[in-house]
């Protein structure tokens, strides 16, 4: 199911005119070139491969690991200390049921202030009940702050959130804790033929 899956996944954005993840690599290269970071649902570690070439430190995790620079986990219990990343990394990943559990994670490792990074089909957020808008809301209440939210894409959405630290989160009336009962439901991904 993985490989039938990514096999899927690959066909499909090779035919895109823009792949998120050659935006995010772009964008770390440039912005945070020796971060440390954590790529959520990462494949076969395209991230990994590319960004340590301008020296960032990529902690690469998925369901199974296809190769060396993967590490087979559940991403919602990553095996990363509290604070100790600079930028987490959702590049068209955001799979699976718990998605809340998976960005909660995201946010015990980030450091206060660090980044998110979020890519995501445009399809399954759009198809949301009250679409980009619900999904922003309820990223936020997990204790981040919206930084960008670029919908130029037609294939895919692009978001950036920075994590709140306590005092933040008081001053914008934002949780300083995460939302722990609250869920998070895309629409279902389906790889159409084109």
């Amino acid at each position: 199911l993985f490989d039938i899956y990514h096999r899927g996944f690959r066909e499909q954005v090779e035919k895109w005119p823009q792949n998120p993840l050659d935006l995010i690599i772009s964008w770390l290269a440039l912005k945070y070139p020796k971060a440390v970071v954590a790529d959520f649902g990462c494949g076969d570690a395209q991230l990994a491969e590319k960004a340590s070439r301008h020296g960032a430190t990529i902690h690469s995790f998925d369901l199974v690991s296809v190769n060396d620079r993967v590490t087979a986990c559940d991403m919602s219990n990553v095996p990363l200390g509290d604070a100790s990343v600079d930028v987490a990394v959702f590049c068209l990943s955001l799979m699976g049921t718990n998605l809340a559990d998976y960005l909660r994670e995201a946010r015990r490792i980030l450091k206060p202030g660090a980044i998110l990074k979020v890519a995501e089909v445009r399809s399954r957020i759009d198809g949301m009940k009250g679409g980009m808008g619900a999904f922003v809301e309820q990223v936020t209440s997990l204790g981040f702050k919206c930084n960008l939210k670029d919908k130029k894409n037609q294939f895919f959405l692009l978001f950036e959130f920075t994590k709140l630290n306590g005092g933040e989160a008081k001053k914008t009336k934002k949780l300083s804790q995460p939302e722990t009962n609250m869920q998070i439901a895309a629409k279902p991904c389906i790889y159409k033929r084109r």
